[in-house]
């Protein structure tokens, strides 16, 4: 009786263990004042593994990454799969729009990774939210108009906890918000004004800004309405950090209370920002 009892309660300890894992960054992305700056992967960990791939996702999570980022299209017929581009040619062996190939099609193909063919397959969203499922908080990036079928997929894998939606599309999330208010978003602010016209629209959990009107009055206001500041190290900072001199680029995106970072280098700005005292 204990041979058979033991390995069944080890392993329900193992999977509890293992799902609760999510629930302290959740506690945290929901504390818009907490001082721990959350940690986002553009793409998922891309460098040598194919963006937007299950592969990427995984690396995020051993990385221990806060937030994972995807975008997400719809096939032709009716399947939610991670794509960034319009066109599939840069990133897979195939060519066309991926919304105009069904979902027999887009699996025949092979998703490209610096330059080299792998052996990995287009995700399906219900795929990526089931390998993030526990461990890490997911951005979904919505890349199109489907959202009714966007949102069949996160009800069914009873995502709602986990994922949050962004677009700079207001009319996009709007369609999200009325489907259920439980719904966490992130819309984008290209101004100060435009950030003040999201928190009244939306009682958002974080408003995405632009380094250009990135001030402590914005920041005040974004976190007086109880949401998150976002915002990116893409491009010329993330370039400083890969060169090694990040310690500079992160003082500069944290000095005006920003306390989300996406990042196309993930594994050195977390350990950074621990550095800076920073990230738990």
């Amino acid at each position: 009786m204990t041979r058979i009892k033991l390995p069944a309660i080890l392993l329900l300890f193992i999977v509890s263990k293992t799902h609760a894992q999510v629930g302290p960054i959740r506690k945290d992305f929901l504390s818009p004042n907490s001082k721990n700056v959350l940690v986002a992967s553009h793409r998922a960990v891309h460098h040598e593994l194919p963006e937007n791939s299950l592969p990427a996702i995984r690396e995020a999570i051993r990385l221990g990454v806060d937030i994972v980022e995807i975008d997400v299209k719809v096939s032709k017929d009716g399947i939610p799969m991670l794509m960034h581009d319009g066109k599939v040619d840069r990133t897979t062996t195939g060519k066309g729009d991926l919304e105009t190939q069904t979902f027999e099609e887009l699996r025949k193909l092979r998703l490209v990774s610096n330059g080299k063919v792998t052996e990995e397959t287009i995700p399906t969203l219900e795929e990526a939210l089931q390998t993030a499922k526990g461990h890490i908080l997911v951005d979904l990036d919505l890349k199109t108009e489907h959202i009714g079928k966007v949102i069949e997929v996160v009800k069914k894998m009873d995502a709602e906890d986990f994922v949050f939606f962004f677009d700079s599309d207001y009319e996009i999330l709007s369609k999200v918000d009325v489907a259920s208010g439980k719904y966490m978003l992130m819309p984008r602010a290209y101004s100060q004004a435009m950030a003040d016209s999201a928190l009244t629209r939306f009682k958002a959990e974080v408003i995405h800004i632009d380094s250009k009107f990135y001030t402590p009055e914005v920041t005040s206001l974004i976190r007086s309405k109880g949401a998150r500041v976002w915002i990116n190290a893409l491009g010329a900072p993330d370039a400083e950090i890969g060169k090694g001199n990040g310690r500079e680029a992160l003082k500069s995106l944290t000095k005006n209370g920003a306390n989300i970072i996406q990042t196309d280098e993930p594994e050195k700005v977390i350990r950074l920002l621990k550095e800076l005292g920073l990230h738990r």
